[in-house]
């Protein structure tokens, strides 16, 4: 039996739309797993969305997950996906059963919240579709909402073009003593670049560049083959969000991005957009809640661990006006970017963004961003040389943020960001316009798992920053990730990195520390 996606959406078939979207099955109906499945669990699973009495699961059935239709081998037919939660990897001790039906309408994916859990504790859990039983994950819930948290230790990491190199950096993050990961964007790349770093040539299913949901979904497939990143997924649960290159290069929302042309007519646009948040959905650990309604998804969402910390998820991309004065790239002298009506959130997720920081109770406030917030200046002279896609061409809103994180006595505001493929340490100020304005916050930018290739430790565009911009502290090009530890007292902020990801084995190591003090806006290296 098929379903439409009119009935998908709108729960046509025995009134469950939430057994359709991988929720936990109300119906008695099975759906039997093909005979000869082969190996289904091939993309891995994952967990994530943590709360303090759940989580959500996932996985995808995909026997053949690069059969060039993008429906990873399997048959038209819904299969019931059994789920099991336990105390102990043995599963000697299951406290939730349950399951979720795997529809071709959404790639044979599910995406189970399991409820009724303890907080802040580790459980296990694994999928069955027929015969085949799934590798065994590793999932946290989140402490009691106020409750009192000690410490909580994270990672965070972005941008990993599969072209450009291996995942070498998820192999030692997946060894990492973590409670949660939490993934900033660009998880895939539109196109393949050709660089063939790792030496092997690319199927033809995966050239060009993706512009439906067979090609977007063939390319989380790529990303999701790869056992480091398996590993990453099964060992912790994920926050996840995305940036450009989920759907286009430097797309800004209902406006295309450097891609195609032809897919800058607006119809065909917004039908690309459709196609890569669907395919997103079906690839990540996300709640019914992000379940894309056509060409818009809801990724702004808040999540709290205790009385520590509270994460707040933005998206940059899907409500901001186009960019400034071109297409992002440095400009010299673009007045536009200071236009009040100028937007990268949207006044709703702004004003949401906002009032979050005058109501929140936790000691931390995690701004999880794509793009850099603090001012960039490529020019080490007397002009401003600035990048427009990033929040410097949205000066409006970035002086609005800032102020509210000061005046509503937020708390300690830190904001990790993604996208540039580098690492580096910047004091936001209230103000940029006026040098005397004061440091409110900090952002630590992480670089890249992969895109870029082997890269540098300082280059000369890194010295050109740090000469130009005094409130840049650190700057690092080598690939890696950001491992995070905080308590009440203190944010240690660790940048680790691989020499290399041109070929596999690379070992990590931290290129450098920094702390922030509660209380105490501005970042020291440890």
């Amino acid at each position: 039996m098929t379903l439409s996606r009119r009935q998908l959406l709108h729960g046509g078939i025995g009134g469950s739309v939430a057994a359709l979207v991988g929720v936990s099955a109300v119906s008695s109906a099975r759906f039997a797993a093909p005979r000869r499945l082969g190996e289904p669990f091939s993309l891995g699973l994952a967990s994530g969305e943590p709360t303090p009495d759940g989580v959500v699961l996932w996985t995808r059935l995909a026997p053949d997950p690069l059969a060039p239709d993008g429906y990873g081998g399997m048959t038209v037919a819904p299969v019931t996906v059994d789920y099991e939660v336990a105390e102990d990897e043995r599963f000697t001790k299951v406290v939730v059963r349950g399951s979720a039906v795997a529809t071709r309408e959404l790639g044979h994916s599910v995406h189970p919240e399991v409820g009724g859990l303890a907080p802040d504790r580790w459980y296990y859990y694994r999928f069955r579709a027929g015969s085949a039983i799934s590798p065994v994950g590793r999932t946290r819930t989140a402490p009691a909402l106020d409750s009192p948290t000690a410490r909580l230790r994270f990672a965070y990491a972005s941008c990993q073009s599969w072209s450009s190199g291996y995942y070498t950096a998820y192999e030692h993050l997946s060894a990492e003593d973590l409670d949660l990961v939490v993934h900033l964007g660009d998880y895939i790349y539109e196109s393949s670049w050709v660089l063939a770093r790792r030496g092997a040539q690319l199927p033809p299913q995966l050239a060009g560049e993706a512009v439906d949901l067979a090609g977007y979904r063939l390319r989380y497939a790529q990303a999701k083959g790869e056992a480091p990143l398996q590993a990453a997924h099964a060992a912790f649960p994920w926050l996840v969000t995305l940036d450009d290159h989920e759907l286009d290069n430097n797309w800004a929302g209902d406006s295309p991005g450097l891609g195609l042309d032809v897919y800058r007519l607006p119809p065909l646009f917004r039908r690309r957009k459709a196609a890569a948040f669907q395919a997103m959905y079906e690839h990540q650990p996300m709640r019914r809640a992000q379940l894309p309604a056509g060409p818009s998804i809801h990724l702004h969402r808040r999540y709290r661990f205790g009385d520590l910390a509270e994460f707040t998820m933005i998206d940059t991309r899907q409500y901001r006006t186009p960019q400034a004065c071109g297409d992002g790239s440095a400009v010299i002298g673009c007045a536009d970017r200071f236009a009040t009506d100028r937007t990268i959130l949207g006044s709703a997720q702004r004003d949401w963004l906002v009032d979050g920081f005058a109501t929140s109770p936790a000691r931390w406030q995690v701004l999880g961003n794509q793009v850099a917030m603090a001012q960039s200046d490529y020019d080490p002279g007397p002009d401003l040389l600035l990048g427009t896609d990033a929040w410097d061409g949205y000066v409006a809103d970035r002086n609005t943020v800032l102020a509210a994180a000061a005046d509503q006595a937020a708390g300690n505001l830190v904001v990790i960001t993604g996208d540039r493929h580098e690492n580096y340490v910047a004091d936001l100020r209230r103000d940029y316009a006026d040098p005397e304005s004061p440091v409110v916050a900090t952002e630590f930018t992480g670089t890249s798992i992969s895109t870029g290739s082997d890269g540098a430790d300082l280059t000369d565009a890194g010295r050109t920053l740090l000469a130009a911009n005094p409130d840049m502290k650190f700057y690092n090009r080598q690939r890696g990730y950001v491992r995070v530890d905080l308590d009440h007292r203190q944010w240690r902020n660790d940048f680790r990195v691989v020499p290399y990801v041109s070929r596999p084995g690379a070992p990590i190591s931290t290129r450098a520390s920094f702390v922030l003090e509660d209380g105490t806006p501005g970042a020291v290296e440890a």
